[in-house]
């Protein structure tokens, strides 16, 4: 009977639940944010595996000019790059709580997905409240030849 998942998956799991946990641990909130593990690829022959992380901020993104997309952008690419400078350490972390032999190796990168659903979204909601506005306008001049 075929396992359900594979063993690559069911490391990959296993290090997002370890590294959820050492990250908070290292990266507190007022650091950077809300620090959170989107998934973790681990390749076939488990040397290898790509953790995706995206930020949570109490700031808001919506109001952002260019200035502060700047300052954004230049945040989340020192994040990533602290993330990696530790990867050695969440390394050896993660190999006194795995069981098998070897430990795969760690490379952090940013998730966009989930800013670029937002970004969607806000164009999807922007254009929805434009058309139900051209709408009422549209209601209100057909009233108006109505009566005439």
């Amino acid at each position: 009977m075929p396992k359900e998942f594979g063993r690559n998956q069911r490391v990959g799991q296993f290090i997002k639940e370890e590294l959820s946990v050492l990250v908070q641990r290292e990266f507190p909130l007022n650091q950077y944010g809300m620090i959170t593990l989107t998934n973790v690829d681990v390749n076939s022959d488990l040397s290898t595996a790509t953790i995706y992380i995206t930020v949570l901020n109490s700031e808001s993104s919506n109001d952002a000019d260019d200035s502060s997309l700047s300052a954004s952008l230049q945040k989340k690419e020192k994040l990533v790059k602290e993330l990696n400078e530790k990867k050695g350490f969440f390394r050896h972390e993660i190999s006194r709580m795995l069981t098998s032999r070897g430990v795969p190796t760690l490379r952090f990168k940013y998730d966009e997905s989930v800013e670029r659903a937002q970004r969607l979204s806000d164009i999807i909601n922007s254009v929805s409240q434009s058309d139900e506005h051209n709408d009422e306008h549209s209601h209100d001049e057909n009233d108006n030849d109505s009566s005439s």
